[in-house]
């Protein structure tokens, strides 16, 4: 659907026009329903701010939405770029939310800067594409793509995906991601699950034309998300901060995406994002209803035998423990499975790197949840005094994601929709 004319100038004409098919359909419905979730999370969890900044808090976090929604439905990339640089520059407004804190803002900073040099690499491509397709179109620059040289493809393959390794946290573009904890608990939630970090797994599902004619460029999608997989769960073994476990584990879970993307199962990979947007949502909300009960404590060591004062944060937050292990029936099994399979049918060995990487997953997220809710309450007297289960606007939506975690399924279908 054409709104107007965007940019014309000479045979380039670039219209402001949106498309809706299968794909942009599923991550709206991922978007705006697991958004609207942690909206309603956030007015209790934010309820202690002054008016100014709450209302500042749910502008910003509006505006997320808004971007994100601007992205997956532009029809051309260069409306998509409009809501690529719209969700980076809402993740620097909400991780620097609390803008006194200079860690905090550093944060921020860290997080702009580290998208904007994946930002320049999509940049360049959009102009490959111009000056080789004339156009920006989806429809253009996939209807005939074969008639383009492969070494020209392959660039433009490439510089989209360091777009995407800034945007979608990869390696070496990764380290912005568990610094982004710094903002509010369902900025976290946002972030990980249905806005930012999922652009770049969008990007490359919607060109999966181009990347099909470039075998070299998805070797090295389904390397680095490999290794970042590998990397990142490594790493969230040996963390105690509840949010920095979840953090790395985004990190770990969006590697497999990208495995899924370079083994040609986009299918798989964009199931993924849709179960990880259930259990991840939840697994963040379900940490900062810990953090509220334990008066703003991360320390998962000064923690323990929360489940007798939090049933239903205990039960959801297993939930979704169980749900990113990738223990059936539930729902991340599934998903981790269908990328597993196209791993192993394209090399035996990103198979068994992915299977590790499962195992390690399961271990540090059982980690996490026998730390925070069994064994002995370690924390201070003044804190077990206080402990309490979250009201209600917080516990809904837990109890809502705890039900898509457990059983989020979709339809399988052949492959990625063609624009």
């Amino acid at each position: 659907m054409t709104l107007f004319d965007f940019i014309t100038v000479g045979k380039l004409s670039i219209p402001f026009a949106f498309q809706v098919d299968q794909l942009s359909t599923l991550f709206l419905l991922i978007i705006t329903g697991v958004g609207f979730l942690i909206h309603l999370y956030s007015t209790s969890y934010m309820h202690e701010e002054e008016a100014p900044h709450f209302a500042r808090y749910f502008s910003y976090l509006n505006l997320f939405v808004f971007s994100m929604l601007l992205l997956v439905l532009g029809a051309n990339f260069i409306i998509l770029f409009i809501g690529w640089e719209g969700v980076g520059l809402c993740s620097y407004l909400l991780i620097g939310y609390w803008f006194k804190n200079l860690e905090y803002g550093n944060a921020a900073k860290k997080a702009f800067v580290m998208n904007r040099i994946g930002d320049l690499g999509f940049l360049i491509a959009i102009f490959l594409m111009i000056r080789q397709f004339g156009s920006v179109n989806f429809s253009d620059v996939f209807a005939n793509p074969g008639t383009v040289k492969v070494g020209t493809l392959t660039a433009i393959t490439m510089l989209l995906f360091v777009g995407a390794t800034g945007k979608s946290a990869q390696i070496p573009l990764y380290t912005w991601l568990p610094d982004a904890m710094a903002g509010p608990t369902p900025v976290s939630a946002l972030i990980h699950a249905a806005t930012m970090v999922t652009a770049g797994i969008y990007m490359i599902a919607r060109s999966h034309v181009l990347y099909d004619l470039t075998p070299v460029t998805q070797s090295v999608v389904a390397v680095i998300g490999l290794l970042t997989a590998l990397l990142a769960a490594t790493i969230a073994l040996k963390q105690n901060d509840i949010k920095k476990v979840l953090a790395y584990s985004t990190v770990s879970q969006l590697g497999y995406m990208f495995l899924g993307l370079g083994c040609g199962a986009y299918t798989g990979a964009v199931f993924h994002v849709m179960t990880h947007a259930f259990f991840k949502a939840l697994l963040f909300l379900g940490a900062g209803s810990v953090i509220h009960a334990m008066g703003g404590e991360q320390d998962m060591r000064r923690m323990g035998a929360l489940r007798k004062w939090m049933p239903i944060t205990n039960a959801t937050f297993l939930i979704g423990c169980i749900a990113i292990a990738g223990i059936p029936p539930f729902s991340g099994f599934f998903s981790k499975d269908e990328i597993l399979a196209a791993a192993y049918a394209k090399n035996p060995v990103f198979y068994g790197v992915g299977l590790f990487t499962a195992l390690l997953t399961a271990f540090y997220m059982f980690r996490l949840y026998a730390t925070t809710f069994a064994g002995q309450f370690r924390g201070t007297h003044d804190q077990e005094h206080h402990l309490h289960e979250s009201p209600s606007a917080i516990t809904i939506p837990l109890i809502v994601l705890a039900i898509l975690a457990a059983g989020g399924r979709l339809p399988r279908y052949s492959r990625v929709p063609r624009a």
